[in-house]
């Protein structure tokens, strides 16, 4: 199928700076939900040829395609797109860390420094004494 330049380039360029991309099953669909200018039918036939090449992983669950750019499909895209050596897709790139939360001693631990859920309260029903159901009986 012939794919015009500027539409490789698009899905390319959003492959390599996302990492993964999904891709709905959908050959009649006019557009790509996440690309420009890019129909469905042919980001569909673009990662069926990266899947062919090895470049690509592709996970195929209910009518969408999940494809998960591999080592060798980055360096490929980076040949192809002309990109330094330091840029990385997103999926590779690390965390920023924990942002600071609450204050846990608060909201969610009582007094002894359990959790406040864990017992007593309202669970009085499941002691060992008594009870009405499997085993506990009089």
């Amino acid at each position: 199928m012939f794919i015009p330049k500027a539409n490789r380039i698009a899905v390319f360029s959003y492959l390599f700076r996302e990492g993964v991309c999904v891709v709905k099953k959908d050959t009649v669909s006019p557009t790509h939900p996440q690309i420009e200018g890019a129909t469905n039918l042919e980001v569909l036939n673009l990662m069926k040829s990266l899947e062919s090449r090895g470049y690509v992983r592709v996970t195929f669950s209910w009518q969408h395609s999940y494809c998960y750019l591999t080592p060798e499909g980055i360096e490929y895209l980076r040949g192809y797109l002309a990109l330094p050596a330091e840029i990385v897709p997103n999926t590779h790139k690390k965390a920023a860390g924990r942002p600071e939360g609450r204050d846990r001693e608060e909201d969610k631990f009582g007094g002894e420094g359990k959790p406040a859920f864990r017992g007593g309260g309202d669970r009085e029903y499941r002691s060992r004494e008594g009870g009405f159901g499997r085993g506990g009986g009089m």
